[in-house]
């Protein structure tokens, strides 16, 4: 991962530093607490195009072999959290809602799902998503 300053913001939106939200976590020096933690590192990684990151917090049963992110064109623009249900600490699944915006060939377009979490060897993993096609 490129060295960043302290002051760079972190594009999960919480309003902190990168450096003091997700970059421990995609540096592999912190795991996620919760899966709201999971999914805002994720999210992080994917506007920094961060594959490894993103295949290792992926649960083993349907993590795919690459992901060719270089490919996408994707700019990836805004998170905004909608819902989570459990996903902390003590728990061993969870669920987080967001809507993700980003832009592509210009135009502005937004991801809207629920993402399903769970414990794999004592750490949050990415299960799969489903998507909602209804705008909020």
């Amino acid at each position: 991962m490129t060295k960043r300053k302290k002051s760079t913001p972190c594009p999960c939106d919480t309003g902190l530093p990168l450096t003091q939200c997700c970059q421990p976590l995609l540096n592999n020096d912190q795991q996620a607490a919760t899966a709201l933690a999971l999914m805002r590192s994720r999210y992080c990684a994917y506007t920094l195009g961060d594959e490894d990151y993103l295949l290792r917090t992926w649960h083993s049963d349907t993590r795919p072999l690459q992901l060719k992110l270089q490919e996408n064109q994707q700019s990836w623009q805004r998170l905004k959290i909608i819902d989570t249900a459990a996903g902390q600490a003590n728990d061993d699944s969870g669920e987080v809602e967001f809507v993700a915006i980003y832009k592509i060939n210009g135009r502005a377009e937004r991801l809207h799902e629920r993402s399903r979490f769970a414990r794999e060897g004592q750490q949050w993993r990415y299960i799969d998503g489903a998507i909602n096609d209804n705008p909020a």
